[in-house]
Parts: C-alpha cells; sequence; structure tokens
C-alpha cells in the first residue's frame, strides 16, 4: 500500500545507537488499521512514509509479508518495544509520557518508577490540554530536550502531532505508543499471552471495548486494499 516496513532483527538496538548518537526520529508502530487509514489521509500517510523507522506492528502486516509477499518478517507490537526500550534506558536519559485521561501517564510513569526506580520520567502529562496548558507544556519540553518522548493519543491523533512539534526537541526520539499507558497503568489488561502468540490481540481488544467494532472494519478492507496494490490497483478513496 505504498508504506514502508523496516525489518530488523534488533529494533530497540537500533533505536538506543541512534538516541545516543544525539540523532533524532520518529518512530512508527504500522498496523492495519493504521495502513488503512494511511490511504485515507494523505497527511498520515505522509508521516509514516517520512518516519525514521516503522515497526510491523499488527498481526495484519506480518500476515501480509509472510502470505502475499512471502517474506519471513515477524511483528513486534508497539507496546513491546516500548518496554523494552524503558527497560534499558539509563538514569541520565530522560522521558516524557503524553496522552490520556487525567492522572493516566502519572500512574503509567508510577508503574515504571516501580519496575525500574533509576529510569526518570521527567514529565508525565495527559493529554486534554486546554490551548494555554498545551503551550505551557511545549515551552517545557523544549527545555528539557528529553532523550524520548512516549505519545499516546492515538492513531492518526498521536502521528499528527509529533511530526507537529518534532521540531521542539529535534534530537529526541518521539514514538506514538496509542493506548499502551491503559496498560502500564492497570486500568486496561492486555491480551493473554497465549491470544498474542496466535495474533488473536484484536478479538481480545474487542471484547473489552465492543464500541471497537466499526474499527475492525479496517482489517478485511486492510486484506483486499493490499492484495490490489500488489496487483496494481491504487484507490482513491
Amino acid at each position: 500500500m505504498g508504506l514502508p516496513v523496516h525489518q530488523s532483527t534488533d529494533y530497540v538496538g537500533w533505536l538506543l545507537e541512534t538516541m545516543r548518537s544525539g540523532l533524532g526520529g520518529h518512530v512508527v508502530t504500522l498496523n492495519a488499521e493504521m495502513c488503512v487509514q494511511g490511504e485515507m489521509n494523505t497527511e498520515l500517510q505522509t508521516i509514516i512514509q517520512q518516519a525514521t523507522l516503522v515497526i510491523p506492528d499488527g498481526a495484519g502486516v506480518e500476515l501480509y509479508f509472510q502470505w502475499i509477499q512471502r517474506k519471513k518478517i515477524k511483528r513486534y507490537p508497539g507496546i513491546e518495544f516500548a518496554v523494552n526500550v524503558l527497560k534499558e534506558l539509563k538514569p541520565t536519559e530522560p522521558v516524557v509520557f503524553y496522552g490520556g485521561a487525567p492522572n493516566l501517564a502519572v500512574s503509567a510513569a508510577q508503574h515504571w518508577q516501580q519496575k525500574c526506580p533509576d529510569l526518570k520520567v521527567a514529565i508525565a502529562q495527559h493529554g486534554y490540554l486546554s490551548d494555554t496548558e498545551q503551550l505551557e507544556f511545549q515551552h517545557q519540553l523544549q527545555a528539557l530536550q528529553p532523550s524520548i518522548i512516549f505519545v499516546g493519543l492515538g492513531v492518526p491523533r498521536q502521528e499528527l502531532w509529533i511530526n507537529a512539534h518534532r521540531q521542539l526537541c529535534p534530537n529526541t526520539i518521539w514514538i506514538g505508543v496509542g493506548g499502551s499507558f491503559d496498560i502500564w497503568a492497570g486500568t486496561k489488561q492486555r491480551a493473554p499471552r497465549w491470544m498474542c502468540n496466535n495474533n488473536l490481540e484484536w478479538l481480545y481488544r474487542l471484547y473489552q471495548e465492543p464500541w471497537r467494532w466499526r474499527r475492525m472494519l479496517a482489517l478485511p478492507k486492510f486484506v483486499l486494499r493490499s492484495i490490489g496494490y500488489d496487483l496494481g490497483w491504487k484507490s482513491s478513496n
């Protein structure tokens, strides 16, 4: 569908090396729903195409490469990527949690401070800010220049927000983490391991959030569009 997917055996190692070299970047964790949204939203599509690192997050992306492209590529769920990055950070490498409902980012940060006492979560800010609060938050980021900013605003809002504000911290790694704060804060649970291993995590999320059924329609649409793209058909819708 015209979107890049980077293949690596060590995404975390690459990110840490990039960050510690003083280079910033935008990491996108790509799934089927985001691919379909990108087809309908040219700004999102461009952001994904220009991202520094695009990780195959969703089962649909993995299966597309295996079944259609005949390429062996393994999905790396964004939440697992973020967890492994956080575990490797040094006390001198501050991070920011931004997004979610009031107190959610703070609870997620507290969870990580308990797991990794040396981790420095410099700012934990919810995503419901007034215009004035948003400007103040941006000034804080600019003054701090953190190593990594985790943005949990959901797709596509988090990608659009990152793209609009990357210039504030040009040497920072920006990562969209979707609903990861909910999991870390304990307000929601991730699917059991056996479901994750069998590409059924989407089903568990639908069980937890039945209202997501409309969004799940992106899965069959992704299959049709990706096959069509490989056959040379491109849609403007």
